[in-house]
């Protein structure tokens, strides 16, 4: 079996999440190596809205949400779906969604993504000063759409916590939507509009980027897919799904939906999940979208992208290996077809992906304990590349042995009590 020593840093994974950390650690000194099982921005780096959502504070296991689950899934067009086949395997993941959804975990919750966002915040500042980075973001602001004033009354708590948090805003009604975006369904009489929602225009080509300018600087980019991790006195050893291995003082999980193999190879569990998430991306004639919709009362989105419209946001649990149902992205284009009536919906390419989600939908980022060189950072969900600068600030923290820019405690992979 070869065995590779010597390696500085390995970084496990080459969607967003791994790019950036591979990026923050080489401008700390260290010599990486990115290990991608496919190849770069493959998975839902590529194929993510786009939407740098920073004032998405609010956690989605909330009180009284596990009341409209059965609502949602009764609905064949509704935002929610589980493959019978995976149901059995859910259960401790929507034990501790059920448990995030208390006033008081919702409460801590909130306040943990809210110290994580304004991290995220000042970090992607920096990674836009990047000259090679920053013509991928662009300001289009965010209009969030509501069905009826019974709708929009509903969200206003959340709204004000929002605010609270230091995020701009205001109301519009239906004259100013029709400005702000022309053609939307005469329903839509109802809105927020946010002028500082930000866009990445390409979100696969925001991630290559990032890897090909790390590639011309001398950082690493090997195709293998890791099979587990051990433990060394220097460090850890990957193994290799084709028989070799490589060692590193330092090695980092952020494989995404993969990663709870890997955790699971060190004996450490964690509730780690996957919403698998559908789009569809039409010519960018299809519609002449201007800003970022949010169709609150039905939990999709539609985003400008540099060649598309992007329609996406289902959300279905199966797991990492059964096949794509595509029937999802078709009910998000009925959807969209109603809400747009003047979109051109021929032409799409339809997409799934895997969101790696945790079910307090807050990301682990923590040191292993089996593995102390092994650095976590996965669970996303469907804040990847918004928190991707921030977690990668804080990786690079962890692994020169610094105080974390926030408190780690509850982003520990074992923070669930039951397993």
């Amino acid at each position: 079996m070869e065995d590779v020593s010597g390696a500085d840093a390995v970084v496990i994974g080459g969607g967003i999440i791994g790019c950036m950390i591979a990026r923050y650690l080489a401008e700390a000194g260290r010599a990486v190596t990115i290990l991608e099982r496919g190849e770069i921005a493959a998975g839902s780096s590529a194929g993510n809205a786009g939407i740098l959502a920073f004032p998405e504070i609010v956690p989605i296991p909330s009180p009284g949400i596990t009341w409209k689950a059965p609502v949602w899934l009764l609905d064949p067009l509704g935002p929610l779906t589980i493959r019978p086949a995976y149901a059995a395997r859910l259960v401790p993941w929507f034990w501790h969604f059920w448990r995030a959804s208390f006033r008081k975990n919702f409460e801590h919750g909130l306040k943990v993504q809210t110290a994580l966002m304004r991290l995220a915040i000042s970090e992607f500042e920096h990674v836009r000063k990047d000259e090679h980075l920053a013509p991928f973001v662009v300001n289009t602001g965010t209009l969030d759409l509501y069905d009826s004033e019974k709708s929009f009354n509903a969200a206003a708590p959340d709204w004000a916590r929002k605010r609270k948090a230091g995020f701009d805003f205001h109301r519009v009604g239906r004259r100013e939507i029709e400005e702000l975006q022309p053609g939307l369904a005469p329903q839509f009489e109802h809105a927020i509009y946010s002028d500082d929602g930000l866009q990445v225009s390409d979100p696969a080509g925001f991630t290559r980027a990032i890897a090909d300018k790390l590639q011309r600087d001398g950082i690493k980019i090997r195709i293998a897919e890791a099979a587990a991790i051990e433990p060394t006195g220097e460090g850890a050893r990957i193994r290799l799904a084709d028989g070799s291995a490589l060692a590193a003082r330092t090695v980092v999980v952020a494989c995404g939906a993969w990663s709870k193999r890997l955790a699971k190879s060190l004996g450490e569990a964690t509730p780690l999940d996957t919403e698998r998430g559908y789009n569809t991306t039409l010519p960018a004639a299809s519609f002449p979208l201007k800003r970022q919709l949010y169709f609150n009362d039905h939990s999709f989105v539609v985003t400008p992208l540099k060649d598309g419209v992007r329609i996406g946001g289902a959300v279905e649990f199966g797991g990492i290996d059964l096949p794509a149902n595509f029937k999802r992205s078709d009910m998000l284009m009925k959807l969209a077809k109603r809400f747009l009536p003047g979109l051109e919906t021929g032409g799409g390419e339809q997409w799934m992906g895997l969101r790696p989600s945790m079910p307090d939908c807050l990301p682990v980022i923590g040191r292993s304990k089996a593995a102390p060189n092994v650095i976590y950072a996965f669970g996303h969900g469907h804040l990847g590349l918004t928190q991707s600068a921030a977690t990668a600030r804080l990786v690079s923290e962890l692994s020169a042995g610094q105080k974390p820019s926030i408190d780690l405690d509850d982003l520990r992979f074992d923070r669930f009590s039951w397993l």
